[in-house]
């Protein structure tokens, strides 16, 4: 792929992607990341986009290489339709060996995965982001046993790919304790709220030390994740946009009481 500098570095973008019905029950986030896309495709010259997906972990980087990869249904016991749903975006095989370059540069080691395909946790979310299925997608697995200084310095590693007009994107959720999930409309729950919004303020205000530390100083930290990699794609972003980036909200929607949609992008100030 060509490396060739655009004006201004892309933003990158922490996404919460929800349970797999996402993808035929949008909400507002669903629109909310369409509009989004669209501006950015509008002002931006998109090349490509890197994602980060707590569904594909691997004992260390791996970077998905298919030229065509598939759309993997990896979940069970949904509506039969959603099973239908496919996203024939192209992958990247140039834009992989460019990732693998630049953590090679950071001394990570990483290998390349030319059979695997897009889990849901890529491709349900990006079905509203870019619904066409025409930006190039490559994938890189979470290192199974990394923590959040770890994903961050991964991110900061791929920056460069913002000046190449790659947009990078960690998908997650912001909540994730499923084992509350019992479906069904409900009002948030309060805890769902509380952390939410204490992630947003540490970001809001360039907190980084606290974010990494947020398993005990965020309230409900446990809570919100009886486990770390739903939330740890948060990190990739923010060491891609660098310590000193801000957020701005797409979305802070609550879906079934428990799963926190907060998305938004990250972006150094202009005055930075």
């Amino acid at each position: 792929m060509s490396t060739t500098s655009t004006t201004t570095p892309l933003p990158t973008l922490f996404l919460s992607h929800g349970a797999p019905l996402f993808a035929l029950e949008p909400g507002s986030t669903g629109p909310a990341l369409t509009a989004w896309g669209r501006q950015l495709r509008g002002s931006s010259p998109l090349r490509g986009v890197l994602m980060m997906s707590p569904h594909w972990m691997a004992h260390g980087p791996v970077v998905m290489s298919a030229a065509r990869p598939q759309t993997w249904h990896d979940f069970g016991g949904f509506p039969r339709p959603l099973y239908a749903l496919q996203y024939p975006a192209p992958g990247d095989p140039a834009l992989a060996e460019r990732v693998r370059a630049l953590l090679g540069a950071a001394g990570v080691s990483s290998a390349a995965d030319a059979q695997r395909p897009f889990d849901h946790g890529a491709w349900v979310p990006l079905m509203h982001l870019f619904p066409q299925a025409d930006v190039p997608l490559v994938q890189i697995a979470l290192p199974a046993h990394a923590g959040p200084e770890e994903v961050l310095a991964l991110g900061q590693a791929l920056a460069p790919l913002r000046e190449e007009g790659i947009l990078i994107v960690g998908s997650g959720s912001m909540t994730h304790n499923l084992s509350e999930f019992f479906g069904g409309e409900r009002q948030p729950a309060p805890y769902v709220l509380e952390f939410s919004r204490w992630v947003e303020q540490a970001l809001a205000t360039g907190d980084v030390d606290a974010l990494l530390d947020y398993r005990r100083r965020a309230p409900h930290a446990q809570r919100a994740h009886p486990s770390e990699d739903h939330f740890l794609p948060l990190f990739f972003a923010l060491g891609a946009a660098g310590r000193s980036s801000r957020p701005d909200y797409l979305s802070r929607e609550v879906m079934y009481g428990i799963l926190s949609m907060d998305s938004f992008s990250l972006q150094e100030p202009a005055h930075a």
